[in-house]
């Protein structure tokens, strides 16, 4: 078998793709570099208010999936000021993503980053304080807003800036058409991987504060996360569709893409007994290709949808699945995915981006070509061979 090792990334680093590097360091025994990287990301929280898309001026008007909670436990930091600080910036982070919540409160309206439910319960989206084409792929948004007819351009480029700061840039989760970018609707969906990583910040704070002696900030972030964990299931569980959804703001209903992000409240441990084994079961049946989990089920020729499978996601699943028991569901997964890593590098010499887990050839679709390296294969590739016995001969 081959040897990966997660320090061996690509140029391009980006916020969520940095945890899943964390996770090969954390293999490969250099916790001086996780260490390292949150004290980077700390420093980021507290001179701008969150950690950017990336570190470009051109990325501070979002942010990106909120790992830095779970980048947190990785850490083996016992300082007390240190370990104040890192507290300090995840609520500062976690501000960031709730500065909404009182207008939408008042107004019934999103407000930033914060949707409110029916019921009056706030739940998260993703956003862009921005509204003009991004600067790493002007001339793209610029074609796809010329497509959209009788939609303004300010729209349409928010909801591409939104669509990018999912880190799933693009998907069909975004799209009212699935095959047509054009209907881009980003901002007006609550997205369920987004809403388990803030449940685990607030449960992460309020386990904080405990520890530390603030009992109403412990409360505060108990009640917040319960609210939080009753409006997803209310919204965003489909017990007929054994499955978690994402919530459509224009329809008032779940959307009907299946995606691997179903799996994120296994992952952060947000999800019921029952709840895990009927995604479990749902995984089994309709998202488990030859060579990995699956993005999504369609082909849209965007590339976070079918065939593609990317390695964070893999990590997600695997992880999520061992929680709840799920033990040899989650190694098929782990097994599958190095099986098509290896195949791959026997072929290429490289490890890559994204996959074709269908084929288990290099992975293709979006707007840009297919990335050498990369942070976050090489990092899962480390932590499934440092879990799982897994021979590829």
């Amino acid at each position: 078998m081959y040897q990966c090792h997660a320090r061996n990334t690509s140029s391009k680093k980006y916020y969520w793709d940095s945890y899943f590097t964390m996770l090969g360091l954390v293999a490969d025994k250099r916790d001086d570099l996780v260490e390292s990287m949150i004290d980077n990301f700390t420093s980021l929280i507290e001179r701008f208010g969150h950690i950017p898309n990336g570190t470009r001026t051109y990325y501070l008007s979002r942010s990106q999936p909120p790992f830095f909670a779970l980048m947190l436990d990785l850490s083996k930091q016992t300082d007390p000021a240190v370990r104040a600080r890192r507290l300090a910036a995840l609520r500062k982070e976690y501000a960031y993503w709730m500065a909404g919540e009182g207008c939408a409160q008042k107004s019934k309206k999103p407000c930033d980053r914060v949707m409110p439910m029916p019921d009056g319960s706030l739940l998260n989206r993703y956003w862009d304080d921005r509204d003009t084409p991004r600067d790493e792929s002007f001339a793209e948004d610029r074609a796809t807003a010329a497509k959209a007819s009788g939609r303004p351009p300010e729209q349409m480029y928010r909801n591409l800036r939104a669509g990018a700061e999912s880190g799933w840039d693009f998907s069909s989760r975004w799209l009212t058409d699935p095959k047509d970018l054009s209907t881009i609707e980003t901002t007006s969906i609550v997205p369920i991987d987004l809403n388990a990583l803030l449940w685990a910040i607030e449960r992460h704070i309020a386990k904080q504060c405990a520890q530390a002696g603030d009992r109403p900030c412990a409360k505060e972030f108990v009640k917040r996360a319960d609210l939080r964990k009753a409006s997803v299931d209310r919204y965003l569980w489909l017990g007929k569709e054994a499955r978690y959804s994402d919530w459509a703001w224009y329809d008032r209903k779940a959307t009907p893409v299946l995606s691997s992000a179903t799996l994120y409240p296994l992952f952060v441990g947000m999800a019921s007994t029952g709840q895990a084994r009927a995604v479990a079961n749902t995984t089994r049946d309709k998202l488990i290709a030859p060579g990995g989990l699956r993005t999504t089920n369609l082909r849209t020729g965007q590339q976070w949808d079918a065939p593609n499978g990317w390695a964070p996601l893999q990590w997600v699943a695997i992880e999520g699945l061992e929680r709840y028991g799920h033990k040899d569901l989650a190694q098929d997964i782990a097994t599958r995915w190095i099986k098509t890593v290896e195949v791959t590098y026997q072929e290429t010499g490289k490890m890559l981006e994204k996959y074709d887990v269908e084929e288990r050839l290099p992975g293709g679709g979006g707007e840009y070509p297919l990335q050498d390296g990369f942070g976050w294969t090489n990092g899962v590739a480390s932590a499934i061979l440092d879990r799982y016995p897994i021979s590829t001969n």
